[in-house]
């Protein structure tokens, strides 16, 4: 157990408590078994504080200060005095080891190229804790320990700063994420908006798709505005790439609830999962993306045209797949664990300089109808 030191102060507050105790009855032994100290030490803090009251600590504190202020001040005087006067005296005068003097620390130079990388890994990833940057150490070769890192961490002072928000009931919906839960790929998918604007003001909006069971983010499609015949052709997209879901989670916006895109999701026997209204936390898989998406992406970059926002979209789609990963899948990638429960081979990445060129966007330009359109540098 480390050891306490207390001050003045707290020493006659404990002194104190004690006599009032013992003067109700309780013994010495119980006394001091309820303010956290030994028996021994109360009365070697009678000894040193027994008459004393707290301005009187007080006083003798800051006299202790003083007193060591000047007795260093006049070693370093006779030091000054003498200018070849050796190690050992210095020391002994001072009145500190010559082991510690000569103690040269190796943990700096050792930790120095762990630390590099930590600041390199926080800086591309902004939002990520420490327990994210140890995944991502250890998925890149460094056998580190999670407390190794945190002690650095903290040391750097790279800690997030983390908001602790209230929490709310279920509500009485058996839609929510909490009371369907995904039990197997693609037995649940949720889809939600996201907005935003380009440098000239107008309006950017955003739909990912996610499976809940895997975290795989099926697609972001941004568009000016969404509508219903948007999501059903998109959807179907997605329903030819990977079969339709069981489910299908969503709000009660209006581009979900339209009858053409129920009569849609009925033919293709997937079940609509509205939430209640105003209660986003039950569409809580995707929820979380959205969050993780702004704070990465969204608010760090300022988009100048629909195309570059459609681009960088794509290529944080495909890190957050098979770079990013998730503390919830034990730190595996979504596409990692995807695989493993479908038994499929995964293409590894272990840093984001690895990241192919998006399906959509091949060689930096966007296809449309089988024709390539020129992308705009981005700088």
């Amino acid at each position: 157990m480390k050891k306490k030191n207390h001050t003045p102060e707290q020493i006659i507050t404990k002194l104190r408590k004690v006599e009032a105790l013992t003067a109700q009855g309780a013994t010495v032994a119980e006394a001091t078994r309820q303010i956290g100290v030994a028996e021994q030490t109360v009365y070697r803090w009678k000894k040193h504080y027994g008459q004393m009251d707290h301005s009187q600590a007080k006083r003798l504190k800051e006299l202790q200060k003083e007193n060591a202020r000047l007795k260093k001040l006049l070693a370093e005087k006779d030091l000054d005095a003498e200018p070849g006067v050796s190690e050992r005296r210095a020391c002994k005068v001072l009145g500190q080891s010559r082991s510690t003097q000569g103690y040269a620390s190796k943990k700096p130079e050792k930790d120095r190229t762990r630390t590099k990388r930590m600041h390199q890994l926080a800086e591309d990833n902004p939002r990520a804790g420490y327990r994210m940057i140890t995944g991502l150490l250890r998925r890149e070769g460094w056998r580190i320990n999670r407390k190794r890192v945190h002690r650095l961490w903290k040391r750097s002072g790279l800690q997030v700063p983390k908001k602790q928000r209230k929490r709310r009931r279920l509500g009485t919906s058996g839609n929510g994420c909490v009371r369907l839960k995904a039990q197997y790929p693609g037995h649940v998918w949720s889809v939600d908006f996201l907005f935003d604007t380009t440098e000239d003001g107008r309006q950017l909006k955003f739909m990912p798709v996610l499976d809940e069971y895997t975290r795989e983010c099926l697609v972001i499609d941004v568009s000016r505005s969404v509508t219903s015949e948007r999501v059903i052709r998109e959807l179907t997209r997605l329903f030819q790439e990977h079969s339709p879901p069981g489910n299908l989670r969503s709000d009660n916006g209006p581009e979900f609830i339209a009858e053409a895109l129920k009569h849609f999701l009925a033919d293709q026997e997937v079940e609509t999962r509205y939430i209640e209204p105003g209660a986003p936390w039950q569409n809580g898989y995707v929820e979380s993306f959205n969050a993780t998406f702004r704070d990465e992406l969204l608010d760090r970059e300022l988009f100048s045209t629909l195309l570059e926002a459609k681009v960088l979209s794509e290529q944080y789609r495909r890190r957050y797949n098979q770079y990013r990963p998730h503390s919830s899948l034990d730190y595996l990638t979504s596409a990692e664990y995807a695989a493993a429960t479908q038994k499929q081979p995964v293409e590894i990445w272990t840093t984001p300089s690895e990241l192919p060129t998006s399906p959509q966007f091949d060689n930096g330009n966007e296809i449309k109808d089988g024709h390539q359109e020129p992308v705009p540098a981005l700088t």
